[in-house]
């Protein structure tokens, strides 16, 4: 099956050559190609050029997208999209005055997530989480990192991260499983925080990797949490069960959970709302990629990850949305970008990267999506006619989307 989409008004994220990510000034460089065709083959990326270029090509199926604009889906690298229920309440008790912290000591937050999933059929789960992956898949997303950890219960990780399994081999998008068992502590262990990494442990991550139900480790370090040392022990422990880590770090405080990550070779570190120059200072040179949730930080009315210092330090940057009920309940990566650029005074140019290509290398996929390329994955988001892509984050209210094709297909 062979489509031609031809007099696209400007094609952007175009690379020649597949390239991992981009970092510091690049990030400000945005290849594109002005009134551009586009060739795909079944579910791959074929070729692409000017209009005068256009060779001479029998396709089956021909798309005109005269005053539009094509770039490449985007790359969710952070979501915590299978729960059961909402956290409503809790967002009004915060209008209210309550922080999130003491919304949390009150049996709230992640622990309120892990009573309603516990409670609720794998079936129930499903259902509800499919319909907030086909939301988001329509929304522009092509790749999506899902992770568990509102179980804290054997039998709630495994449920979340057959869930997860489940999602991946019924929907085109990419799919990446992250267990993140230790996203608390339950209150049965509250007062026995060894106990639970034991079980963390011995018999989680046996399960998980028996039923290969994971990609990678992820672990809440932060103040009231998960400490640096307890994180380093979970972490060696998911490498030897053969899970990569991506950790959050810095949400609240910054207490040595980066300098952890990248000890362990984190493919990122999520979050950074809190960033001293010593954890700047950490990331260059590193492998590590840091992952900015613009959206947690509007909802939760918390600081913005400093994305100004740490691109002029040199390093790269992505951008996720943070789904989740309590803290970030909206996997729109289009407001997501929007907000970076808002907010955090990053470029288009820049967002577009940190959303593409920077969020397939925190996901591991980068040699698949994140970029027009020859021979990668046929993720593309075609606009509606627009003046400039500027006016992806400048009408942050408005859905500039008119199709998205996964997988070589279009979305229905």
């Amino acid at each position: 099956m062979i489509t031609l989409i031809t007099n696209i008004k400007e094609l952007l994220q175009v690379r020649e050559t597949s390239i991992s990510k981009v970092s510091g000034a690049e990030m400000a460089i945005l290849p594109t190609i002005k009134n551009a065709f586009l060739i795909l083959k079944d579910n791959l990326i074929a070729n692409f050029g000017t209009m005068e270029n256009l060779p001479e090509i029998k396709a089956d199926n021909v798309i005109d997208v005269t005053g539009r604009i094509i770039l490449p889906t985007w790359c969710d690298s952070h979501t915590h999209i299978v729960y059961a229920g909402n956290r409503e309440q809790e967002f009004v008790d915060r209008i209210n005055g309550f922080t999130y912290e003491e919304i949390a000591n009150r049996g709230g937050g992640i622990l309120n997530s892990a009573k309603k999933l516990n409670e609720a059929l794998e079936e129930e789960i499903y259902d509800q989480s499919r319909l907030r992956l086909e939301e988001v898949m329509h929304l522009g997303t092509g790749a999506v990192e899902i992770k568990s950890g509102y179980g804290l219960t054997i039998e709630g990780e495994l449920k979340m991260l057959r869930v997860i399994k489940k999602l991946a081999e019924n929907y085109p998008i990419a799919i990446k499983a992250t267990f993140l068992g230790a996203h608390a502590f339950p209150i049965h262990y509250k007062e026995n925080k060894a106990g639970y990494i034991d079980e963390i442990i011995t018999q989680m991550l046996p399960e998980i990797a028996k039923n290969k139900l994971a990609d990678y480790i992820d672990i809440f370090c932060e103040a009231g949490y998960f400490s640096v040392e307890e994180t380093e022990i979970i972490m060696e422990a998911g490498i030897q069960f053969g899970l990569k880590p991506k950790i959050h770090v810095n949400q609240f405080n910054s207490i040595g959970g980066i300098q952890a990550g990248i000890k362990y070779k984190a493919l990122s570190v999520d979050h950074l709302e809190i960033m001293r120059p010593e954890d700047i200072q950490s990331l260059k040179d590193s492998e590590t990629m840091a992952v900015a949730l613009p959206s947690c930080s509007y909802f939760l009315s918390i600081p913005y990850t400093p994305a100004r210092e740490m691109i002029k330090a040199g390093l790269p940057i992505a951008l996720a949305t943070d789904f989740n009920p309590g803290s970030s309940p909206s996997g729109n990566m289009n407001f997501v970008v929007a907000t970076a650029c808002i907010k955090m005074k990053m470029t288009p140019e820049e967002a577009i990267n940190a959303a593409t290509i920077n969020g397939a290398y925190a996901m591991g996929i980068s040699e698949t999506h994140g970029s027009i390329t020859k021979g990668k994955r046929a993720n593309l988001i075609i606009t509606k006619p627009i003046s400039s892509y500027y006016q992806i984050p400048y009408a942050f209210g408005s859905n500039l989307i008119e199709n998205v094709f996964i997988e070589g297909q279009i979305l229905t």
